[in-house]
C-alpha cells in the first residue's frame, strides 16, 4: 500500500480550497450527508487523516466520537 492520504469534509468553500491543494474531499450541508461522507472516508484503506470543519463535525458529532474512540485510523482533525 502506498502512503496514507488526507481527506476533507466541510462546506463548499473549504472543500474547494483543499481540492486546489490536492486534497480530496466532500462538500456537505446536512447531518445525514455529513455522517455518510465521514463513514465513506473512514472506510477508505488509504485515508490516514480526515480534516473536518468544526461545523461539519458538529453535524455528525456522534459518528466523529465513535471513530475517534473505536478506530486507530483515520485521525480526525477539526478546523
Amino acid at each position: 500500500m502506498e502512503g496514507l492520504r488526507f481527506y476533507c469534509i466541510g462546506d463548499e468553500d473549504t472543500a474547494r480550497g483543499f481540492r486546489l491543494a490536492g486534497v480530496e474531499g466532500s462538500a456537505v450541508s446536512g447531518a445525514e450527508e455529513t455522517a455518510a461522507a465521514l463513514e465513506a472516508a473512514a472506510a477508505r484503506a488509504d485515508c490516514g487523516v480526515i480534516i473536518m470543519t468544526r461545523a461539519a463535525a458538529e453535524l455528525a458529532r456522534e459518528k466523529v466520537e465513535e471513530i475517534k474512540h473505536e478506530r486507530a485510523r483515520p485521525l480526525i482533525v477539526e478546523i
